[in-house]
C-alpha cells in the first residue's frame, strides 16, 4: 500500500512536473550573443545614417567637402605667403627707388648749383676781362646766404671785383650785419664781432676776391636779413652796402 502510494505520488496526476531542456555548449551561447550584438550595432548604425540622410546630411559628401576645404585653405595659405613675400619685396624696392631718387635729386641739385656757379663765374670773368668802367671802381658781383644742413648754421658767399684799368689794389675790410628776431624782439649780430673799425675781414685785391664763411644762430632766433658793408682802408664810411639773397 505504501509502495502504491509512492508510485502514484511519483508518477500520478499529483506528481511534480518535469522540464526537459536541450543542453547547449557555452561557446555556442557566446557566438549567438555576438551575432545578436553585431546585428544590433548594424541596425543602430543603419538607423542613424538613415536619419542623417533624411535630415539632408551625407557623411561621404561631408568628407569630400571637408577635404576640399582643407586643400583650399592650404592653397590660400601658400598664395598669402607668396603675396606677403611679394609685398615685402616691392616695399624694399620702393625704398631703394626712393633713396635712389632722393640721391639723384640731390645730385641734380648740386649739378644745377655748380652749373649756375660756372655760368656766373664765366660771366664774371668775361666782365673782368673788360677794361670799361672807372679805374679803381669796386663792385659786389654777387652776395648770397644759404642755410646748411645743420640747424641754425648759414653759409655766406661774397664776390668782389674791381673794374677799370686796375692801376692799384683795393685794400679795406668787410663786415656782415645780421638782423635777427627772437620772441618778437629784434637783435643784431655782426661778423666779425666788434665795431666797424675793429676786427673785420680784410680785403686786398686788384682784380677780384672771394669772401666765404659760416655763422650760427640760436634755434629760438629767426634770420631776417644779412647785410654786407665794404670799407676802404682809411675811410670810416662804407663804400658799398648790399643785402644778401637768402636761399
Amino acid at each position: 500500500m505504501r509502495l502504491a502510494r509512492l508510485l502514484r505520488r511519483k508518477f500520478g496526476i499529483s506528481a511534480p512536473r518535469m522540464v526537459v531542456r536541450i543542453h547547449v555548449a557555452w561557446y555556442w551561447r557566446w557566438l549567438l550573443i555576438g551575432v545578436f550584438f553585431v546585428l544590433g550595432f548594424m541596425a543602430v548604425r543603419w538607423t542613424y545614417e538613415a536619419g542623417m540622410r533624411f535630415a539632408g546630411f551625407e557623411r561621404s559628401v561631408t568628407r569630400h567637402e571637408l577635404r576640399d576645404l582643407r586643400s583650399g585653405v592650404v592653397k590660400l595659405n601658400k598664395e598669402n605667403r607668396a603675396l606677403r613675400i611679394a609685398a615685402i619685396t616691392n616695399a624694399r624696392q620702393m625704398q631703394i627707388d626712393k633713396v635712389a631718387q632722393r640721391d639723384l635729386a640731390k645730385a641734380v641739385k648740386v649739378l644745377q648749383a655748380e652749373n649756375s656757379r660756372v655760368k656766373e663765374d664765366l660771366a664774371f670773368f668775361q666782365s673782368l676781362m673788360s677794361t670799361d668802367g672807372k679805374a679803381g671802381m669796386v663792385s659786389i658781383y654777387h652776395f648770397r646766404v644759404e642755410h646748411t644742413v645743420l640747424p641754425g648754421e648759414y653759409h655766406y658767399r661774397l664776390l668782389l671785383s674791381q673794374g677799370g684799368k686796375r692801376e692799384r689794389a683795393f685794400k679795406g675790410r668787410v663786415q656782415f650785419i645780421i638782423n635777427l628776431e627772437e620772441d618778437g624782439k629784434k637783435k643784431v649780430m655782426t661778423i666779425p664781432a666788434g665795431p666797424a673799425s675793429g676786427n673785420a675781414t680784410s680785403l686786398n685785391f686788384k682784380y677780384y676776391q672771394r669772401v666765404e664763411g659760416t655763422f650760427h644762430i640760436a634755434s629760438t632766433m629767426t634770420l631776417k636779413s644779412v647785410q654786407v658793408r665794404v670799407y676802404e682802408k682809411g675811410v670810416s664810411q662804407p663804400r658799398l652796402v648790399r643785402n644778401a639773397s637768402l636761399l
